[in-house]
Formats: structure tokens, C-alpha cells, sequence
């Protein structure tokens, strides 16, 4: 597919006499200590913090891209720090981080560092987590569910002409993928980002939904997010809290369990409930957990399983 001595579409995979190379193995651009919410996670060791990873490239093309400075970078032209996958867990230890996530630019970019470093914290006794598009052969994918204990994988939009339009490729491998995700046992949370007239229309939102409950469990996590301005949609207007709302109300009319809106700051779309009694469970302002009453994964009060990994 990539002809000699050229570069794949990612630009970290080049092809020698014959044979694929990585450019960036055990090569970072980015390492940093987060919360675990920013990520989004919020069933997933609420208020941990984790030691976060990027280095270049991307699947994708996203107009919207709020890493573009990386995702779209080159190896050749990004500062790279070179580290081996034993590095990452003393890192992780030093820093006081309970896990690592792969996360500011697509992991799977670097599938071989993060596969090899993440088998090692799990040893070590870290958790292991994946900030991802989705768009993942099955093989790869299969090998990934060895080590890696949570993924959020990015839902762009609901529709093969948005990914072909805004991001250059295609929704059908990331729904496979995303399913697999979930078949093999991986924790897994959703993110749909909400862009002004590109993937916002109530028709998509609510087949999204129903594709989540019927496809996948009605209690796997979707967090909502509010879009702003950002790489080339600078002209696009961020969402109209109206829209977010809507999206709210959606989710849960069409009985998911656990509905989330990011980018909205001291709203009480980012706290978890029961969805049973209505008990507040989490409470969060921004990525900073405020309350957690939660009993091994069920609703304090009422007994409910919340599909929360303490």
C-alpha cells in the first residue's frame, strides 16, 4: 500500500525495502500528569490522577482538531523526547499517577510503544488507558484488550459524510471497533463532540443514542462536549448551550443510563446520578471530584449498579 522509501498517511510509518518502520517508537511529545476526568473518564477511578502520553501523527485529518500541533506533525519536525517502555512506569511512580493514558494525539499511532509499555505498568501494578478515534483493525485491537483497562474513544459525528467531509474517513470501522472494544471486556466510555451545523441535528443525536443502547449497553458513559473555535473551523461558533441541553435530554430519553455534557463548567451534566432513584453519586465541578458516594460500584442508597470501576 505504501510504495518504497514513502510514508503512510499517519506520517510515523515508513516504508524500508519492503518492511514497515515506526518513526516514533519510544518517542514523546508529550508527558504529563492529569486528572483522570480531563481524558474524559467518569466511571473509570474517579479522582485519580494519570500520567498522560502523545507524541505525532494521526489517522485522521479532523478540521477541528485542538491538537493539531502534534497530530498533524512530523517526526523530523516536532521535538521529540526519547524514552524506553520501562521509563513509563518508574515516570508513573515517581509522579504519584495510578495510571498511564495514551492519550493528546491517536495512540494507535504508536500502537507497538504503547502496547510494550503498557503490559509492563500492568505488571507493576498500574492500569493502563486509551484516549482514541476508534479506528482500529480487529487484530490490533484484540492484542490492545491484554493491557489496556479503559478506552474513550471519540464518536465524531453520526454519519459516513461527516467523517468523510471533516475528517477524512470513515464512521463504519470505528462502530465495529468500538463494539469489539466492549465485546472483549474493555471499559468504555464515548465522547461526541457537538459542532454548530456539522453533526448537531436532534435526528443524529438521537440516532447516536439509539445506537449506543441497542449496539452496545444503555450504561456505557457518553459524555457530550461543547465545541469552540479551534485549527480550521476558527469561523464556527462555539455550541449553543440550547443544543447542549438538547443533547442531554436526548441521551436520556432514549434510556442511557449515564449521560455526561464536558465543556461546561458547574452544570449538573457533569455529575453521575443514580438512574434509578436519582441519588447523586459524583459530584464534579470542572475535573475536580467534590463527592464520592459510591458503595463497590452501586448506588449507596438504593443498591444500583452504576458501571464504576472504584
Amino acid at each position: 500500500m505504501i510504495a518504497p522509501g514513502k510514508k503512510g498517511i499517519c506520517g510515523v510509518r515508513q516504508n524500508y525495502n519492503g518492511k514497515l518502520f515506526s518513526l516514533i517508537y519510544g518517542k514523546a511529545s508529550s508527558i504529563h500528569v492529569d486528572p483522570i476526568e480531563k481524558k474524559p473518564f467518569f466511571h473509570f477511578r474517579p479522582g485519580d490522577r494519570v500520567l498522560s502520553f502523545g507524541s505525532v501523527g494521526c489517522t485522521f485529518r479532523c478540521q477541528h482538531c485542538q491538537n493539531f500541533t502534534i497530530s498533524q506533525a512530523s517526526p523530523d519536525g516536532f521535538p521529540l523526547e526519547p524514552i524506553e517502555p520501562e521509563e513509563v512506569t518508574v515516570l508513573c511512580r515517581n509522579t504519584g499517577s495510578q495510571g498511564i493514558s495514551w492519550t493528546y494525539n491517536e495512540p494507535i499511532i504508536w500502537h507497538e510503544f504503547a502496547y510494550d509499555a503498557s503490559r509492563i505498568a500492568k505488571q507493576q501494578g498500574f492500569y493502563a488507558l486509551y484516549v482514541t478515534n476508534g479506528y482500529i483493525e480487529e487484530e490490533p485491537l484484540r492484542e490492545l484488550s491484554q493491557c489496556i483497562d479503559g478506552m474513550n474513544i471519540d464518536i465524531k459525528g453520526f454519519s459516513e459524510e461527516f467523517y468523510k467531509r471533516i475528517c477524512k474517513a470513515s464512521l463504519e470501522p470505528v462502530l465495529k471497533a468500538t463494539k469489539l472494544a466492549v465485546d472483549l471486556g474493555i471499559h468504555v466510555e464515548l465522547t461526541y463532540l457537538i459542532i454548530p451545523g456539522k453533526n448537531d441535528s436532534e435526528g443524529e443525536i438521537k440516532e447516536f443514542a439509539k445506537w449506543v443502547r441497542d449496539s452496545l449497553k444503555p450504561e456505557i458513559p457518553v459524555h457530550f462536549t461543547r465545541f469552540h473555535p479551534d485549527y480550521m473551523m476558527t469561523d464556527v461558533p462555539s455550541t449553543p448551550m440550547k443544543t447542549m441541553e438538547m443533547a442531554l435530554h436526548i441521551g436520556k430519553e432514549e434510556g442511557l443510563k449515564f449521560v455526561y455534557l464536558g465543556n461546561v463548567p458547574r452544570h449538573k451534566g457533569e455529575n453521575t446520578y443514580c438512574p434509578k432513584c436519582g441519588q447523586l453519586a459524583i459530584e464534579r465541578e470542572g475535573f475536580q471530584v467534590l463527592r464520592v458516594d459510591v458503595d463497590n460500584g452501586r448506588c449507596r442508597k438504593c443498591g444500583e449498579p452504576l458501571n464504576i470501576i472504584i
